[in-house]
């Protein structure tokens, strides 16, 4: 699979890259957005082929890339390459990011805080979930990240909290595929503790009502998923109902 530039309208294009767990093409993605000055910020890091790079720096013209925002704890392949693709761009991360990037010239507000929805907005709007750690003890689940909206173009930017998987065989197979779904591995992100099954159903809920004007996800997994006749409170529903039996046997747990 080639990597390809999408414009999505109103500011926001978004880069549909590669990634292979194994044999299998699951991708990823950065995202471009112009912010009301007219200059760009990236929405997570991805390495450019000369190609792509052309055509951004076709975009960006004579204005600047002010930021780059890595929004996934667990998604640093790509960011010691952007940074130096960019390196005037002020760099933006997670504490996961940090730590496992010292050396690198992070500013000091981290995309995890509720600080990041004054520092970008009103253009863009970011949202972390509740009742599961952004980052897991166990680091083979990947639930969590920094979702964000840009308002103008009404796409949600989400790296693995939703999925939206459009592959062919052997993927196909999978229950998930072509349908909005939270990250298969919720069971074992949510806290252990009581109260973080309905602390995650309301956040999911009131993400819904937040962002009730949003009109597709770019998923890093591993789509584009235009909402059409429905609206994305009632996918957050729907997403919600198929994991109900997760919930439930949380709290039965733990309260």
């Amino acid at each position: 699979m080639a990597d390809t530039l999408v414009d999505l309208g109103d500011g926001f294009w978004t880069v549909r890259g590669e990634f292979r767990i194994g044999l299998l093409e699951i991708g990823t993605q950065c995202s471009l957005v112009r912010l009301p000055d007219g200059n760009f910020v990236f929405l997570d890091s991805y390495t450019l082929d000369d190609g792509i790079r052309a055509q951004i720096d076709g975009i960006v013209g004579d204005a600047k890339v002010a930021a780059i925002l890595n929004l996934h704890p667990f998604h640093t392949i790509h960011c010691e390459w952007m940074h130096e693709a960019y390196p005037e761009a002020e760099l933006f991360g997670t504490a996961r990011h940090v730590d496992k990037f010292p050396a690198l010239p992070w500013q000091e507000l981290r995309c995890e805080d509720d600080a990041m929805n004054e520092r970008f907005g009103p253009d863009l709007s970011f949202s972390v979930p509740r009742g599961v750690p952004l980052v897991s003890e166990d680091e083979s689940v990947h639930f969590s990240s920094v979702l964000a909206l840009h308002r103008p173009s009404g796409t949600i930017h989400v790296d693995d909290t939703f999925v939206y998987l459009d592959k062919g065989f052997p993927l196909s197979l999978l229950p998930m595929i072509k349908r909005l779904s939270f990250h298969p591995t919720l069971a074992k992100a949510l806290e252990p503790r009581a109260g973080a099954a309905d602390e995650f159903r309301e956040w999911a809920i009131d993400l819904g009502i937040d962002w009730a004007d949003a009109q597709r996800i770019a998923a890093a997994h591993n789509a584009i998923f235009e909402f059409g006749e429905k609206r994305f409170p009632d996918y957050v529903g729907e997403a919600l109902g198929r994991v109900a039996s997760v919930l439930d046997r949380h709290r039965a747990e733990h309260g």
